[in-house]
């Protein structure tokens, strides 16, 4: 019973608290720029890049309609050729036909020129 009339005595460390200083968040080391994604400089780059597209966009596109409407004109004017080639060659045949010995002796008579084989002389040809 010795034992349990021995006071115990709680001796307890207590340790010394350092203060805590409060955690400072780094910065990820990631691309992540603080509240903008993209500088002053970087938009006006951007919107010079999306101008100078849209301007040679258009200016692409005039281009094109110009070449467009010059290709019509020339297939207008092919179609015309081809045309007028059809008339000179129906022409030139009208002309062959007509220029018949016997188609001009009709003419001749109906005109009233009489063949006077007296009036005719013979030229030597070239």
């Amino acid at each position: 019973m010795a034992l349990e009339q021995r006071s115990f005595q709680m001796n307890t460390v207590h340790e010394i608290q350092t203060p805590q200083q409060p955690k400072k968040d780094f910065p990820k080391q990631t691309n992540q720029r603080s509240g903008k994604l993209f500088s002053k400089g970087e938009k006006l780059l951007f919107v010079l890049l999306t101008a100078i597209a849209v301007v040679f966009a258009t200016m692409i596109l005039h281009k094109q309609t110009q070449i467009n409407d010059m290709n019509k004109e020339v297939q207008d004017v092919n179609k015309e050729i081809v045309e007028i080639t059809k008339q000179n060659t129906e022409l030139s045949i009208q002309v062959s036909e007509k220029s018949t010995y016997e188609v001009i002796w009709n003419k001749a008579k109906e005109l009233g020129l009489n063949l006077n084989e007296k009036n005719v002389k013979v030229v030597p040809g070239r």
